[in-house]
């Protein structure tokens, strides 16, 4: 197999000629008997205490920030100032203050700031930092030690970006890699996320500390893994996340050749936001005066080669049962477990409160609170295989103990949250109904779409009953007959599968040159850029 060497130590390099005495660049220390290098940074050499790195097998160190000086080093990072309400509807103003992004103890402190404005409201100030144009690189492993606030509405973020947003596209085509990001309100959780589109695609991960240990309690280390084909996240060195199937494009266009987006340089950058759509803003139990994101360090390491001749996999579709139903346990006939991913899942959020169970073949609702989103109280299926060009049918039996209302849909929880069914209102009463939907499916084929019952936020709150849930295909596209064919094993045609070969090597070869022009133009573009910069 065709190999690229990717020299991301040299691109960073180029961008410090003029700056070799500020952010720490892993040197290696001569071998002992065994071969082995230990490896320390340059802090010596900024006037920084010196501070021993693990090696990692396998790879360099790249850079590092030990943040063991008395400020933030501008080598490695700058400000990033933003008003209220720049992204997400998040309240805080990012400033460059030194009260809001400090080191301290060999620490860097990004803190929270609870202030009044000049009409007596709330006023919110906080840091962000990022290395864009300091330290951008392409491929590596990224390792930060860090400790999250806790509070309602706090919102700590580790997260990439790329160099050139526009090079793809504007947000979600250029892509973003979240390496960590946990809620004030529940910080025994933490995510790891990819971003990708267009339309909006996302997958992430979810890692759960267990026995009361929350991430604002101690510090724990979160990394990310990149990859030409493959991402990679850890948390404390356990692998709980892993994602090999993105795609960018302009939404109605062919996708762009894989591994596009991420086959471009990206930055690290820190922040500590308050508020916003997903956190939900500050309320008088937030204590700010402990409202600090702490972050020990961020180390990045390298391969000294990364194979960029990578095929996208093919997507995995599930398969109808005997009868066509999609849903699996449909008839509720196993009274299975409803806190874990295999088949029903019941989940709660934003204050709603209640349970579930199968029993006697139906699916036993009972909330106890409606919390404030109509996803607060909901029961749910994902896995749906929503193929282009095909037409399903929904049907399903309800009652409820009196008169209410919930809400049926079918999402897609990796595409942007979009809707194939869109949010229905179901009309429940103590007698039971059938309700049947057709659904034509004029969007991108999507893997994973999700049937939601949502019971929050309606009043009254009564229990729910649900019985014989089918959702069957009843038109299938020429794609759904193609997927369907190679996932029961069936041969296609001698000519179509000449076909698909031929179109499958033109594919192979045309990504393996779009990422070899884009390392040498990238190369190019950063060595013009320091060569220019340490000339002036």
């Amino acid at each position: 197999m065709n190999k690229k060497r990717i020299l991301a130590l040299t691109l960073c390099s180029a961008l410090s000629l003029s700056l070799l005495s500020g952010c720490d660049t892993g040197s290696g220390k001569p071998a002992d008997n065994d071969g082995n290098q230990a490896v320390s940074d340059s802090s010596a050499a900024s006037g920084k205490e010196s501070v021993d790195v693990p090696e990692i097998e396998g790879y360099s160190l790249l850079w590092n920030d030990e943040f063991n000086g008395d400020k933030l080093d501008t080598t490695c990072w700058q400000y990033d100032p933003h008003e209220p309400g720049w992204t997400n509807s998040e309240l805080q103003e990012y400033t460059t203050s030194e009260e809001n992004v400090f080191t301290k103890d060999g620490v860097l402190h990004l803190k929270a700031i609870k202030t009044k404005d000049d009409n007596g409201n709330d006023y919110y100030t906080s840091g962000k930092i990022k290395g864009q144009n300091l330290k951008d690189f392409m491929y590596g492993k990224v390792v930060v030690r860090a400790k999250v606030p806790e509070g309602q509405g706090l919102w700590p973020a580790i997260w990439m970006m790329p160099t050139d947003e526009d090079h793809y596209g504007q947000w979600p085509k250029c892509g973003e890699i979240d390496i960590m990001e946990t809620l004030g309100h529940e910080t025994e959780k933490a995510y790891g996320t990819l971003h990708y589109g267009e339309p909006h695609g996302e997958q992430q991960g979810t890692y759960v500390l267990e026995g009361g240990e929350t991430f604002a309690s101690d510090f724990h280390e979160f990394s990310v893994e990149w990859e030409p084909g493959e991402f990679r996240w850890y948390i404390d060195g356990n692998l709980y996340h892993t994602v090999n199937d993105w795609f960018t494009a302009v939404d109605g266009e062919d996708d762009k050749p894989y591994p596009a987006p991420f086959d471009q340089t990206f930055f690290v950058q820190l922040n500590l936001a308050v508020g916003g759509t997903w956190p939900g803003n500050p309320d008088a139990t937030t204590n700010f005066d402990n409202a600090e994101f702490l972050v020990d360090y961020v180390r990045v390491y390298q391969k000294p080669e990364y194979d960029t001749n990578v095929t996208k996999p093919l997507p995995t579709f599930r398969m109808p049962l005997e009868d066509g139903n999609l849903i699996y346990n449909g008839d509720f006939s196993e009274e299975e477990a409803l806190d874990d991913e295999d088949n029903w899942r019941f989940l709660l959020f934003n204050d709603g409160e209640g349970t579930a169970e199968i029993k006697d073949g139906e699916l036993r609702i009972y909330p106890e609170k409606k919390g404030t989103e109509e996803y607060s109280v909901q029961i749910v299926q994902a896995g749906l295989p929503m193929y282009k060009g095909s037409k399903y049918k929904l049907t399903f039996e309800a009652r409820s103990d009196e008169k209410r209302v919930m809400k049926v849909c079918i999402s897609a929880p990796t595409s942007g949250w979009v809707r194939y069914l869109q949010d229905t209102p179901v009309h429940t009463t103590d007698e039971w109904q059938t309700f049947e939907y057709e659904i034509d499916m004029e969007k991108k084929t999507d893997p994973n779409g999700r049937l939601e019952f949502n019971m929050g936020k309606f009043s009254p709150v009564k229990n729910v009953q649900i019985r014989n849930v089918r959702f069957e295909m009843i038109e299938a596209s020429d794609e759904a007959k193609e997927y369907m064919a190679l996932m029961s094993g069936e041969e296609v045609a001698s000519n179509e599968a000449a076909v698909t070969e031929t179109a499958e090597a033109e594919v192979t070869e045309a990504q393996a040159e779009y990422a070899a022009d884009t390392t040498e133009a990238q190369t190019e573009e950063v060595t013009e850029a320091a060569e220019t910069e340490a000339a002036e």
